[in-house]
């Protein structure tokens, strides 16, 4: 068998972030991947990248994650993660104004630059927006959107040229124990030793982690992005609306993608219809013209479905569930725009370096322990 310091499991973007970390600090890498990179949830992701979250580290690390975006060709030797800055609008309902209130403050404190709007700035700044139903809003303007497989090989690439090997169509089949350390067996039988283990797999993670013993309550649910032309109608900028359960970016300068806020029906992994079906896209853009009403000419273009793997309480599951066996899961929704920085403290874990203490907070053990955390607004956990 040939040896590792470290097995990453999944190629997804958390997969490959952590490996280019991991890389960086000179740590002998193998990436383990069934399809291809970001071929999973990841490659299907709306890639909008925003800080806007009431959790303080979550809030840092996608600030730090948005820098990197912004920087990428330079981190990544010349690789392009198309990088949009558009800003994000998000719309509350009036019972969030307290928490709103106290969340931008401390936003702008962490230098995630965001404006705080009363219903008579909404109306003035967003003359396009029906208003029902909003209390209040804020914008953050250094937020925007990326190229999700882009981002990816991005990493794994730069993460390659670190001394990285990777495993590109080779889905593990099981993680044994081997003396003091593991051994990753692949769907063809071959066995690759490493000192530790790190599963960022997604929607297979739970699988995974039962090999060793771990039960994590991760499920999976089907979620469909859905894409119209304009039709004529004046663009809009990226926006949340909490009310109406949507989220909504721009694609280019022609199409526009919206997808839920709120959770879907569980699904199967691997049996799930990755079509959006014309009723799907119907309802998405019935909630859009409801705020929007001049983007009733929006002409639908389709889309798709992805998974998103959900902790009990939407937020991260990161931490050691093994001896020397960890996670990273638990982030779909929200989790691309934590990637890129997040894989530095995934790194730091599983190197057993010094800890960011706001990491200790996603400890898979928190769910025995009747630890859940309190995050993002009302139903909209998704936000973080």
């Amino acid at each position: 068998m040939t040896g590792f310091d470290v097995a990453v499991v999944g190629a997804g973007v958390h997969g490959a972030s952590a490996a280019f970390h991991l890389g960086s600090r000179g740590v002998k890498t193998v990436v383990f991947e069934r399809d291809a990179p970001a071929g999973g949830p990841t490659g299907r992701s709306s890639a909008i990248c925003r800080a806007y979250y009431t959790n303080e580290f979550l809030a840092r690390v996608a600030r730090d994650s948005i820098i990197m975006f912004e920087r990428f060709a330079e981190i990544t030797n010349g690789r392009d993660a198309g990088f949009r800055r558009s800003g994000i609008l998000v719309l509350h309902p009036p019972e969030d104004e307290a928490q709103v209130r106290e969340v931008v403050p401390r936003l702008n404190e962490q230098g995630i630059p965001t404006d705080l709007l009363d219903r008579k700035q909404l109306a003035t700044e967003f003359p396009a927006f029906d208003l029902e139903g909003i209390g209040i809003g804020a914008f953050e303007r250094d937020a925007g959107y990326a190229d999700p497989a882009g981002t990816t090989v991005g990493l794994l690439q730069r993460a390659v040229e670190l001394g990285a090997e990777t495993r590109i169509g080779h889905a593990v089949a099981a993680i044994d124990a081997a003396g003091e350390g593991w051994a990753v067996v692949t769907t063809d039988g071959s066995r690759t030793a490493c000192g530790r283990v790190l599963i960022a797999a997604g929607p297979w993670t739970r699988s995974l982690a039962a090999q060793v013993g771990a039960d994590i309550p991760l499920h999976v649910e089907r979620h469909v992005v859905a894409t119209y032309a304009w039709g004529g109608a004046d663009p809009v900028p990226a926006h949340a609306d909490l009310p109406g359960g949507y989220y909504f970016r721009p694609e280019g300068e022609e199409l526009f993608l919206v997808g839920p806020l709120l959770p879907e029906p569980e699904a199967d992994p691997d049996d799930y219809p990755e079509a959006i079906a014309a009723e799907e896209a119907r309802e998405l853009g019935e909630r859009v013209v409801r705020r929007i009403p001049s983007l009733e000419r929006a002409e639908s273009r389709g889309g798709w479905a992805s998974l998103y793997d959900v902790s009990p309480d939407w937020q991260p599951v990161i931490g050691e569930i093994a001896p020397g066996v960890f996670v990273d899961a638990g982030t779909s929704g929200h989790g691309f725009k934590l990637a890129p920085a997040l894989g530095g403290h995934v790194a730091d874990l599983v190197m057993g370096g010094e800890i960011d203490p706001g990491l200790a907070q996603f400890d898979p053990r928190r769910f025995t322990e009747h630890r859940e955390l309190a995050a993002g607004y009302g139903a909209a956990r998704i936000l973080g």
